[in-house]
C-alpha cells in the first residue's frame, strides 16, 4: 500500500465524511457540521467586544478555540484541505499573517502530510526580523508558486489584505483565501475588489447570526 493511500484511509476513518465541498461563492455555501458545531460551542462569545477592524460586536469568535484542540485542528485541516483538492491541482502552498493563520496553516499542511500530498506552509510576518535574511515570509516557499492564504476569522479584509501584499511582494502568486469563519462585513467584497475570491468554512449566517444585526 502506498503511504498516499494509507494517509486518505486514515484520514477518511477520523470521522464521518463531511459535506460535499462546492466551488461557487456562498450561495452554494456547503458547511462540515463536525466544524459548525465546534465553532458554535467553543468559538462563539456572546457580549460586547471591540474587534481588531475598531468595530463594536454584540458577539466575539475566537477561532483559536477551535484550530488549537487536537480535534478541531483535524477537522479544520481537512475541510480546507478537500476545499483545495476540490479546484484540481494543489497550489504549492498555504499561509497566512500570523498569529491568526498560524495554526490553521499548520492543520492543513499536517492533513496533507498524512494524505501523502506535497502541500508547505508559509507565515507572514506583520513586521520583518530584525536580523537573518529580513523579510516578511517565512517558509519553503519561492517567488512564482501558486499559494493560497488562510486565516482564522475575515471580518472586513484588512489584515487579509495585508498578507495578500507581503506574499505578493515577495514574488508569490495568490489565487484565492480559504477562512475557517467569514463574519459577512465586508471581507468578501475587499477581497473581490482585489481579485481573490474567498472561501469559508463556517458564516455568521450558519451561527444564526443576521449581518444586518451583527
Amino acid at each position: 500500500m502506498q503511504v498516499a493511500d494509507l494517509g486518505r484511509i486514515l484520514i477518511a476513518m477520523t470521522q464521518e465524511p463531511a459535506a460535499p465541498v462546492s466551488t461557487a461563492a456562498d450561495s452554494a455555501h456547503d458547511v462540515d457540521p463536525d466544524v459548525l458545531d465546534l465553532v458554535a460551542t467553543r468559538a462563539l462569545k456572546r457580549g460586547n467586544f471591540r474587534l481588531a477592524s475598531g468595530r463594536e460586536a454584540s458577539f466575539y469568535l475566537d477561532a483559536k478555540q477551535v484550530v488549537l484542540d487536537a480535534r478541531g485542528a483535524m477537522l479544520v485541516g481537512r475541510a480546507i484541505l478537500r476545499r483545495l483538492e476540490a479546484h484540481g491541482t494543489l497550489p504549492a502552498a498555504v499561509g497566512g499573517m500570523s498569529i491568526g493563520a498560524d495554526p490553521v496553516t499548520s492543520a492543513v499542511v499536517t492533513m496533507a502530510g498524512v494524505a501523502g500530498l506535497p502541500l508547505k506552509g508559509f507565515l507572514v510576518r506583520k513586521e520583518p526580523k530584525g536580523h537573518g535574511l529580513q523579510r516578511y515570509i517565512e517558509g519553503p516557499v519561492e517567488p512564482g508558486q501558486r499559494v493560497v492564504i488562510v486565516e482564522d476569522v475575515v471580518t472586513t479584509g484588512g489584515s487579509s489584505l495585508l498578507a495578500i501584499d507581503r506574499a505578493e511582494e515577495f514574488g508569490l502568486v495568490v489565487e484565492r483565501l480559504v477562512t475557517v469563519i467569514d463574519r459577512l462585513a465586508g471581507g468578501r467584497e475587499a477581497l473581490l475588489a482585489r481579485g481573490i475570491p474567498l472561501e469559508s468554512l463556517v458564516t455568521i449566517r450558519d451561527l444564526g447570526i443576521d449581518p444586518a444585526a451583527a
